[in-house]
């Protein structure tokens, strides 16, 4: 189980999904990112890219950030016993709470949950089942969902969307758990939101900073290392295509910049490292 220390402050990977996603020309996540470009990329091997056939790798985990006064968690993942199209209408049965128990972070002990944005591998775990109904998963915790992202998929999600918000996101209004924030709010000393926009209207990202030291939790500004040395590269899912990878290029720029602890929400192992600049654009240094 990875963890950093930034300061006063511990970040802590549990994971839920590893899965390797391999290039087609018809179902590309990245279509530019075929097996030849990324091989000019050499240092994304073998972390973030699968040598033997060179499927991009990536990881669907919850950051757990334990800082004075606030134990967060930032993202939620898929879920159980949620059917959904991405996983061929099948649901997930995973350990997931067991990990977070092993890692010392039982539900009870959750204090707040922020999602980045409230797309299905995002929210999942904000809510399990019991009984036949959908419970808040950290009885606790105030879940801080943002009131621009919140707002968007209300007023035009499709009825997938509409679905994910039935079961994941608006049981935890019913029990009274639910503030929203706005996309710079600051939530403890330590720790503030950062607006992200671009793959969701209201995109948020997290910084973490104590003694001196600071650290930049993505969300989906990027999903995969690729990114950083063609920050032009958009899957399908940015809402913004156009403003994603300016969005990407300002957070990249600052990171690379600052020097800060770069932790990618769908990086695999190791996570997180140093942006650097390589040529005109970045790459990670782990």
């Amino acid at each position: 189980m990875l963890s950093w220390k930034v300061g006063e402050v511990t970040i802590t990977r549990v994971v839920e999904l590893e899965v390797p996603v391999p290039w087609s020309e018809e179902h590309a996540f990245l279509k530019e990112a075929t097996p030849e470009t990324l091989r000019t990329m050499p240092w994304l091997y073998p972390h973030f890219v699968r040598p033997e056939d060179d499927a991009m790798l990536l990881s669907f985990h919850a950051l757990l950030v334990d800082a004075p006064g606030m134990r967060l968690v930032v993202d939620t993942c898929i879920g159980n016993d949620k059917p959904r199209k991405e996983l061929g209408m099948q649901a997930l049965s995973t350990p997931f709470l067991d990990h977070m128990r092993d890692a010392g972070w039982p539900p009870e002990s959750v204090q707040a949950v922020v999602c980045t944005h409230l797309h299905v591998d995002h929210v999942g775990w904000n809510t399990r089942l019991e009984d036949g109904k959908w419970v808040p998963t950290f009885p606790n915790a105030r879940y801080l969902i943002g009131r621009v992202d919140h707002a968007h998929w209300s007023g035009n999600g499709d009825e997938t969307d509409l679905q994910i918000l039935a079961d994941s996101v608006q049981p935890i209004f019913d029990a009274g758990l639910a503030d929203y924030v706005e996309m710079d709010q600051v939530l403890t000393p330590e720790i503030r939101l950062v607006p992200t926009p671009g793959h969701t209207p209201g995109h948020i990202s997290v910084m973490i900073e104590s003694k001196g030291e600071t650290a930049f939790i993505t969300g989906d500004a990027l999903h995969h290392p690729s990114q950083m040395a063609y920050p032009d590269w958009c899957p399908s899912v940015d809402v913004d295509p156009a403003l994603s990878p300016a969005t990407r290029r300002s957070l990249l720029a600052e990171a690379e910049s600052k020097g800060l602890l770069f932790i990618g929400t769908h990086f695999a192992g190791p996570t997180a490292g140093r942006v650097v600049k390589d040529g005109a654009n970045w790459r990670l240094e782990v």
